[in-house]
């Protein structure tokens, strides 16, 4: 299988080529050529582990790697997961689930993509004998796992803008006290759509890319997509026999890139009847799919930190298919919306997502609702998950962090702080980050200084 770009400017490339460049060269996304039919798979994967799940899934995908390679990558990404089943179904009630992506070593489920992620980059260092630059940009807890993913890994330094101040403090902690000589937390001044528009502006210098032989980690990277599709097959396969019709995901999401995965599962053939959108304060993507305008509000720090986001990278591979892969009508909605911050749908279909939005004030009444109902805390972004649940669906909603991470947030609403030994333990260490301005030229005057050699 090949994979090309959302706007049609960059050549066709292999997997391991698009994991390698992650943001295609004309700027575009990196998608599989075609969406292949997996519904004759369904039963034969019903009963498989997480890690024979995953592998069979990438199999259809990574064509270029060596097959024990890959199981290698695989199963070592999961080794130190604490849940056996890696990604736990729990059921809170009769139609409601959720579940819980939070029992990797970083407690989001970041973990389950940015695990692989790593491992295949080392796998490419390896083979390859080229040392690698990492460049990511976090609203929270993508930043944590990548950083774990390549920890103190040989041949690769690791760079995450964060926006200072507008993350919990244990998801600072997580980027900042790991002691690790390759890892380098670059906290700036603004939002994470700064520090967003400032990262693609480094992929887009070419020259100064190659030189550094710089990969991306963020969604826009093809494989942290792909590799959260497998969890929304491994849900639906554990829900109970009489409960797998008209099933609905809800997906806490900022960026698209965690219910885009479910939407691509779907396409895939596996038999969800819908999608919901879950937003905080910020909006844009509720307001795009009850209206069909894209615009661009003023980003909020809101109590679910990692959801401030106004500009949803991920839609664009949405887009794409939504506009039947016309590559000509992305560049031109693209452009439109970098240069105005809006764009209005003529005929926009919504496909079969819904959405809602959820302000700190129903967060807070939530994460209440739910532990006196259900004696079950969830986190401030799984919270907006729980907003307008329909009872005629078989929902399952999407837990997509610890509460352990946002203590102040469950104190104020239940009175109780959670907590965790992996996050109790970064309390006492000494925090290391690097103040920085969100500049083109200032981030890679700092990368140029601290490249791997």
């Amino acid at each position: 299988m090949d994979y090309i770009s959302t706007r049609g400017q960059s050549p066709s490339v292999s997997f391991a080529e698009a994991v390698a460049i992650g943001l295609a060269p004309d700027g575009g996304l990196y998608l599989p050529r075609e969406i292949p039919d997996l519904s004759g798979k369904l039963e034969e994967w019903e009963s498989l582990n997480y890690g024979d799940l995953c592998l069979s899934f990438f199999d259809y995908f990574t064509g270029d790697y060596d097959s024990e390679i890959l199981r290698n990558v695989i199963y070592d990404a999961y080794a130190n997961f604490t849940h056996p089943d890696i990604a736990f179904l729990k059921k809170l009630k009769n139609n409601l689930f959720v579940l819980e992506l939070f029992h990797g070593p970083t407690l989001a489920f970041k973990d389950f993509a940015l695990q692989i992620l790593g491992n295949l980059y080392a796998e490419q260092i390896k083979f390859t004998g080229e040392k690698l630059n990492v460049l990511g940009a976090t609203s929270g807890d993508t930043g944590a796992a990548a950083i774990h993913g390549l920890l103190g890994k040989s041949g690769a330094n690791v760079f995450i803008l964060y926006p200072k101040g507008r993350i919990s403090d244990l998801q600072e902690r997580q980027m900042t006290c790991t002691g690790a000589n390759n890892i380098f937390p670059l906290a700036i001044e603004g939002s994470f759509d700064d520090t967003q528009h400032v990262l693609k502006e480094i992929f887009n210098d070419q020259m100064f890319r190659f030189k550094y032989n710089l990969s991306a980690v963020n969604s826009i990277n093809l494989a942290r997509i792909l590799a959260q599709c497998v969890y929304y097959f491994y849900a639906f396969f554990r829900l109970p026999s009489d409960k797998k019709e008209n099933v609905e995901f809800v997906v806490p999401t900022g960026n698209f890139g965690n219910i885009l995965a479910g939407w691509l599962a779907q396409k895939m053939g596996l038999p969800i009847k819908s999608l919901k959108i879950a937003t905080n304060r910020n909006d844009i993507l509720y307001r795009l799919f009850n209206t069909g305008v894209y615009s661009i509000a003023p980003v909020e720090f809101s109590h679910a930190p990692s959801m401030d986001i106004q500009v949803a990278s991920n839609f664009e591979r949405f887009l794409y298919y939504a506009e039947g892969g016309n590559s000509n009508r992305i560049l031109n909605i693209m452009a439109e919306f970098k240069s105005t911050g809006n764009f209005k749908f003529k005929e926009f279909n919504p496909d079969t997502f819904s959405s809602s939005h959820t302000s700190d004030e129903e967060i807070i009444d939530i994460i209440y609702r739910i532990y006196k109902e259900y004696d079950y805390i969830v986190d401030p972004h799984t919270a907006c998950g729980f907003k307008d649940i329909d009872p005629d669906k078989i929902t399952v909603t999407l837990a997509t962090a610890h509460p352990a991470k946002f203590p102040e947030v469950i104190k104020k609403a239940i009175g109780i702080v959670p907590t965790s030994n992996s996050l109790d333990i970064l309390k006492d260490r000494n925090s290391v980050f690097y103040p920085i301005a969100a500049e083109k030229k200032a981030i890679q005057g700092f990368i140029k200084d601290n490249a791997v050699s």
